[in-house]
C-alpha cells in the first residue's frame, strides 16, 4: 500500500504566505515525480507545480514567481511555498506522486487534499 498525506492548509490573508508539505510512504521503490494540483469550487482540477528530481520544475502561469516547489528526496516529501497569495488561490490543494511500488507497479498516488482559503 501507498499513502500520500498533505499538511499545512488553512486561512491566510491576501498577500500572505503559506507552506504546504506532502509525504509519500508505504511500499515505494522509487518516486519519479511529485506535483501539486488544486481544485476551486465549480472548477476543474489544475496543475499548480511539478517537480522531477531536484531541479526539474514546472509551474502554472497563474502561480509562476509566487509559488516554489521543492523536494526532499530522502523522505519522499515535497514542499510548496506560496507567497503573495490572492483570493483566487483559494482551493483544495492535492498532492500527487508518480511512483513505482516494491511490487513493480507504476502508478499515480493522490492525497486527500488540504484546503487553502485566502480571505480578509
Amino acid at each position: 500500500q501507498v499513502h500520500v498525506v498533505e499538511y499545512g492548509g488553512g486561512l491566510v490573508q491576501p498577500g500572505g504566505s503559506l507552506r504546504l508539505s506532502c509525504a509519500a510512504s508505504g511500499d515505494i521503490l522509487r518516486v519519479h515525480s511529485m506535483a501539486w494540483y488544486r481544485q476551486a469550487p465549480g472548477k476543474q482540477r489544475e496543475l499548480v507545480a511539478y517537480i522531477m528530481g531536484d531541479v526539474n520544475t514546472k509551474y502554472s502561469d497563474s502561480v509562476k514567481g509566487r509559488f516554489t516547489i521543492s523536494r526532499v528526496n530522502a523522505k519522499n516529501t515535497v514542499l510548496l511555498h506560496m507567497n503573495s497569495l490572492k483570493p483566487e488561490d483559494t482551493a483544495v490543494y492535492y498532492c500527487n506522486a508518480r511512483l513505482t511500488t516494491t511490487g513493480l507497479s507504476t502508478l499515480d498516488a493522490w492525497g486527500q487534499g488540504t484546503l487553502v482559503t485566502v480571505s480578509s
